[in-house]
């Protein structure tokens, strides 16, 4: 493991990685009375492990004494890691999963690239489809997935998953006109596609009480859109923010309705207002976070091979 101290000055620390060298992280504070609420000013970042090829999809499960468990998805797997195991195998082949979640029941939540369709794990370690077409045609790529406290499962539909050719460029297999935020309802296995317009929708998250849904678009916008939510549909979408350095991927919010967003020079805290609080600056660039560990005070991060974290003031929710 390597540690990375960080602190309010731009300093830079080189520790050897392997072969090669990275530098130390750091903090870029916007409004500091509010940062102080989020992170404290000693705390170090961890490198839990490294040498994957894309983590992505962190999602702590408080069972059996807690663990998290996130994907690499061109290693088509799911990893899992515990303080006392580190990091191991969870799922292999993972049909090259992405974001994960949990249900109401505790249960595993999958959005699947190559196999198109989000997925639940059942207790026993099985899976079964909840979901792989809209009107008939195949979906997309699932990228991400949230599960809202009336059962409703959200998700996007990018086409990152899918294979390009290499003559025309075009999508192999791309079924659907666009690239869709979609509800699902299992019970009445209904699917409505809820946001048409954005260009690559991505991480998405629920405020506290659930009655606003984030949504980032890491296309050509690269910013943060919020919609009011009622009853399956969502209304009065608005950008929330912008991002200044890469483009947003997964975001999660706090339970004081700040939302942390991965983006290409770490994670960008904001307060629900959309100000920026400020940055915690990494040596690799993050594509998705979660809250984890006891009170949900520890903050996960996939960033391109390694997987981070780094303890927090503020708690998550899950």
């Amino acid at each position: 493991m390597n540690y990375y101290p960080l602190n309010s000055k731009a300093i830079a620390v080189f520790i050897a990685i392997s072969t090669s060298a990275t530098n130390a992280a750091d903090f870029d504070i916007r409004n500091a009375k509010e940062f102080a609420k989020c992170v404290s000013s000693n705390v170090v970042l961890e490198r839990l492990g490294t040498e994957m090829k894309f983590t992505e999809g962190p999602q702590w499960i408080p069972s059996n004494g807690g663990f998290l468990v996130f994907s690499d998805i061109p290693s088509n797997e799911i990893k899992k890691w515990t303080p006392k195991d580190g990091i191991t195998t969870f799922r292999n082949p993972s049909n090259n999963t992405n974001g994960n979640t949990l249900d109401n029941a505790g249960r595993l939540v999958s959005a699947e690239h190559s196999s198109r369709r989000i997925s639940v794990t059942n207790l026993d370690g099985s899976t079964h489809t909840v979901v792989d077409q809209f009107e008939g045609k195949k979906l997309n790529s699932p990228n991400d997935v949230v599960v809202s406290k009336d059962g409703l499962i959200w998700f996007t539909d990018p086409d990152y998953g899918l294979q390009a050719d290499p003559v025309t460029k075009q999508k192999i297999g791309k079924e659907q006109p666009g690239e869709f935020v979609f509800c699902y309802n299992p019970d009445t296995k209904q699917i409505l596609p809820v946001a048409q317009d954005f260009t690559k929708p991505n991480g998405l998250c629920f405020s506290p009480d659930e009655k606003k849904l984030y949504v980032a678009d890491s296309g050509t916008p690269k910013h943060i859109r919020v919609f009011d939510v009622h009853s399956g549909k969502l209304a009065n979408g608005r950008v929330f923010a912008q991002i200044d350095k890469g483009g947003p991927d997964g975001i999660r919010c706090d339970s004081e309705g700040r939302l942390w967003s991965s983006a290409g020079d770490g994670v960008h805290i904001f307060a629900d207002s959309g100000e920026l609080i400020g940055k915690i600056l990494t040596p690799e660039s993050p594509a998705n976070l979660a809250f984890g560990g006891p009170g949900l005070q520890t903050l996960f991060i996939t960033a391109r091979k390694s997987l981070y974290s780094l303890p927090v003031l503020a708690k998550g929710l899950r």
